[in-house]
């Protein structure tokens, strides 16, 4: 890349392996700047190109994108991308700095990637040049050197704090309004509650003043207002009104995508499973699955046993959820011989999330669990597997993340609230009075 006339020459981003991990796109949003990839990058690449996994596809499908591009030879100088408004290309020769080479002792990845941007930026004195990561560490590490750096924040939500909750709460209501709703047909036409502003599909709101209160969700179709019954779902009661809210969601035909956000101790994957079970009959299938996350970032094959033994145990809590249901009838009931027909039957699958990839789904209720430890482009390839009658359900805790290169503001369940309020077939409800235990209610909120 030559240096550019003007006042103004373009970004020069140098990317790190882990964020062509996370969005094999990602060099075409960098708009009119400039993207350098260090060898070493291709080199671990080459590394993770075999395989099931989205990273494993991330890999592949970058490298076919990098070969489009190049043609049959990738110039000094760089090969232009977006339409010719950035240059492209691959950083080959840089031997270490001495400065550097004082400071990081290990030939390591990581010091190599650094080692190339630091050296760029030497180089282009005159040009911003940064180093782009998912890894905090690594940027911390450019940042001391004095080297700018960023993270991928290209599918990040913008704030936390603007984040969709799915539930307004209006006091001072007239007694007039909640008695409508409280009287058949249980609806109320949106003009005659104007307390309400802008309400979005199936957005939901707690109702009341000093003597009553209604539930309701708004039905954007007929622009009303429609009363939430305390409604159990296959033995489960609602224990508040976001839990009444969460089954009239799950449990409604018309809604075909559900978020449930919460702390641990909400309910949500319970929740979600009840009301799967509640309206079987109207799916072929109901899938259970949640990511694999090894510990320690190991991967699964280091832990003893065949490929059951090494699953089952990130399996646990979806059994467990299940035993929690199974539980609320006696042995002779029939509700509870049935679930155990449907796991002989494999009409009620359990499944880790790795397993049901490339795959279509046909009148399928499908929960995802655990869904804050996936990217915005994982979720993505999940929902576009959809096929007819399918629903999607996906439950998490935005704050609690085992993934080392996803937050609160760039997993894939907070990208999908953000991306899907105002969708007619989508509804979103944030879960937040713990119902497990008052002991863990209590270490939720002070440990």
């Amino acid at each position: 890349m030559t240096e550019e006339k003007g006042s103004r020459p373009p970004k020069l981003f140098v990317l790190d392996t882990n964020v062509i991990l996370h969005d094999s796109s990602c060099i075409r949003h960098f708009e009119e700047n400039d993207v350098a990839i260090p060898i070493t990058v291709l080199e671990e690449l080459d590394n993770f190109k075999r395989g099931n996994e989205l990273i494993n596809y991330h890999a592949r499908e970058f490298l076919r994108q990098l070969d489009a591009l190049t043609g049959e030879v990738l110039f000094e100088e760089g090969v232009p991308i977006n339409n010719g408004h950035g240059k492209i290309r691959v950083v080959v020769h840089h031997g270490w700095d001495p400065e550097l080479q004082s400071v990081f002792h290990d030939d390591l990845p990581d010091h190599r990637i650094l080692n190339c941007a630091y050296q760029l930026a030497k180089k282009y004195p005159q040009r911003k040049v940064i180093l782009v990561s998912k890894d905090t560490n690594l940027r911390m590490k450019a940042k001391s050197l004095g080297l700018m750096s960023q993270d991928y924040t290209t599918d990040k939500i913008e704030s936390i704090d603007k984040i969709y909750k799915g539930i307004r709460l209006f006091e001072n209501i007239p007694d007039a309004v909640i008695d409508t709703l409280h009287r058949e047909p249980y609806r109320l036409e949106a003009a005659q509650l104007p307390e309400i502003e802008a309400p979005v599909p199936n957005e939901n709101f707690i109702l009341r003043n000093n003597q009553k209160s209604v539930l309701a969700t708004y039905d954007a179709m007929e622009e009303v207002y429609v009363r939430v019954d305390k409604q159990p779902a296959y033995g489960i009661i609602p224990r508040n009104a976001e839990q009444s809210f969460a089954l009239k969601a799950l449990t409604n035909p018309k809604i075909s995508l559900v978020t449930l956000s919460g702390k641990a101790g909400t309910g949500k994957t319970l929740l979600a499973l009840a009301g799967a079970l509640e309206c079987r009959s109207q799916y072929r299938q109901i899938y259970l699955a949640r990511p694999i996350v090894p510990l320690s970032n190991r991967d699964i094959g280091y832990l003893p046993g065949d490929v059951k033994s090494k699953i089952d145990p990130y399996m646990q809590p979806l059994f467990d959820n299940l035993a929690v249901i199974r539980h609320q009838f006696h042995h002779d009931d029939d509700r509870y011989q049935k679930i155990q027909e449907m796991l002989d039957s494999e009409k009620l699958l359990i499944t880790p999330l790795a397993y049901i990839r490339g795959r279509s789904f046909q009148q399928v209720f499908f929960i995802v669990d655990e869904a804050q430890n996936l990217t915005p482009h994982e979720i993505k390839t999940i929902i576009t597997r959809a096929g007819e009658g399918t629903k999607f359900v996906f439950t998490g805790d935005i704050y609690q993340i085992d993934q080392p290169y996803l937050d609160t503001l760039s997993n894939g369940l907070s990208y999908l609230i953000n991306r899907m309020v105002g969708q007619s077939v989508y509804a979103h409800i944030t879960l937040e009075k713990g119902e497990r235990s008052p002991l863990a209610e209590l270490a939720s909120d002070l440990l």
